[in-house]
């Protein structure tokens, strides 16, 4: 048995993560702030004897300072994700001050770092697939979507800096699109989720830009099984790793609209609508990723890891949890 810290525990890869570790005998600290996680993502474990739960704020360095050191792995999934409609503060703040605070914690007691970076740090590099060592190439900084990329840019330099000068091991994780129960029901939890809420409600979708830009999407289980690979696994020690589903998953905004669609048994045709990105970012530039596409050879050999779920079998298990959630909402 491990003694694990998890950030952002009550969010979608955070409640999906909790549920693994105790599965497999673990024991979990959890913190979280419930800005934009949920208790009832992670209430049937509240009562668990091996979980602790902390309703605080990684930015906040007296979060730490209550932990102690007698723990094995700091799992760093907290963050503030693209600021879409504003707040790139906010996602610059949380990021930076929040990944400085937990490897510091990680630096005073000697344990294991584990931090979530993203896909979106590749930016629009056309080497595809995009593989760890290739480049990493943001766009224009008046254009605030990089705002998110360019916060765990840094997390990961400064993780390797601390790796580096104090010796413990540092594992940086670039996800690619995970999606499932608990995932957020809104833009923030990916297309897939509005989509879905569209389609039920027999709404029209909007799609930004033409549609033709696409997505590698990776079911959470499969997404966890890599960060539980890593975590547990010295060979993750000091590397950088996309975990992601394979390119054979890689699917148009437009053809998910379709699939969703078709899946979801509803009657009439899709309904969408192309929605202009200077509509969607309020008249600032806003900039898109037109292909994201992972190579995930480097975790396959290194950890075991490989997606097993597919696009169309993973999407209907999102919607029937979305669904079962509208009901349970409805019900209240």
């Amino acid at each position: 048995m491990k003694k694990f810290i998890v950030t952002g525990v009550a969010g979608f890869l955070g409640s999906n993560l909790l549920k693994k570790l105790l599965k497999e005998g673990h024991s979990v600290v959890g913190i979280d702030n419930l800005s934009m996680g949920s208790l009832e993502n992670i209430q049937p474990y509240l009562e668990h004897p091996d979980f602790t739960f902390l309703q605080k704020d990684i930015v906040d360095w007296e979060t730490f300072e209550t932990l102690g050191g007698s723990h094995d792995v700091l799992i760093h999934l907290a963050a503030f994700k693209i600021p879409r409609y504003g707040k790139a503060l906010d996602t610059l703040q949380i990021n930076i001050k929040g990944g400085e605070n937990v490897l510091e914690f990680a630096r005073l007691h000697g344990i294991k770092c584990v931090l979530a970076s993203t896909s979106d740090v590749y930016g629009m590099s056309p080497d595809l697939p995009f593989r760890e060592d290739g480049d990493c190439l943001v766009g224009s900084s008046k254009v605030s979507r990089w705002a998110y990329a360019v916060s765990k840019l840094y997390d990961e330099h400064l993780a390797l800096a601390y790796m580096e000068a104090y010796g413990f091991p540092v594992v940086l994780l670039r996800f690619f699109g995970s999606y499932g129960p608990n995932q957020h029901m809104s833009w923030w939890g990916g297309p897939q989720s509005v989509f879905i809420e569209k389609i039920y409600k027999d709404e029209v979708i909007p799609i930004h830009g033409d549609g033709m830009q696409t997505r590698t999407f990776t079911f959470v289980e499969d997404t966890v099984q890599g960060i539980y690979l890593s975590a547990i696994k010295e060979e993750a020690n000091g590397e950088i790793l996309n975990i992601g589903a394979g390119g054979d998953q890689e699917i148009t905004i437009l053809d998910l609209a379709r699939l969703l669609k078709r899946i979801s048994g509803t009657p009439g045709e899709l309904k969408y609508e192309l929605i202009p990105y200077d509509q969607i970012s309020k008249g600032r530039k806003y900039q898109d990723v037109l292909r994201r596409v992972p190579d995930t050879s480097k975790a396959e050999k290194l950890l075991g890891f490989k997606a097993k779920v597919g696009v169309e079998e993973g999407m209907k298990i999102a919607m029937e949890w979305q669904l079962k959630m509208y009901e349970k909402n409805l019900a209240k």
